[in-house]
């Protein structure tokens, strides 16, 4: 397939396809008789997976040294999974962070529902200055 079709089909530019091969990332392609790039199925599926250890957060450094073992046939097996044991972890770490952030604006979020369903006529719970002052002195009153 030509470089504009392996785009279509991987989602990313023909100026990444070929920023990818210029760093190692990606094998040269064969060439048709017309010197135009020539991709396999195997492109596709390689692209797949290297957008995802870009979504996962795998710096280009760390999928070149992936691409290089991958190169060097099956007896990088052991070295490959090691690689991707450890950026497992960083993903396993970095959702971890994530969740624990997300938590905080769900309680953040549920805190301004709290507060607009306030009665604005009464004063007591009513704190535009100290929104989370009002809801505590509120919910004290249970």
């Amino acid at each position: 397939m030509k470089i504009g079709d392996l785009a279509k089909r991987t989602g990313i530019t023909a100026h990444t396809i070929r920023y990818y091969e210029r760093i190692g990332l990606l094998p040269h392609a064969h060439r048709d008789g017309s010197g135009r790039r020539d991709y396999g199925e195997d492109s596709v599926v390689w692209i797949g997976f290297l957008s995802r250890l870009k979504t996962t957060g795998m710096p280009i450094r760390d999928m070149l040294r992936y691409a290089k073992l991958r190169a060097q046939g099956d007896s990088t097996g052991p070295a490959r999974a090691a690689l991707l044991s450890e950026h497992r972890d960083r993903v396993r770490a970095h959702l971890a962070e994530l969740h624990s952030a997300l938590t905080v604006l769900d309680t953040k979020i549920a805190g301004y529902g709290e507060t607009e369903r306030m009665d604005p006529n009464d004063a007591d719970t009513h704190n535009i200055t100290d929104p989370i002052g009002a809801r505590q002195s509120r919910l004290g009153r249970d």
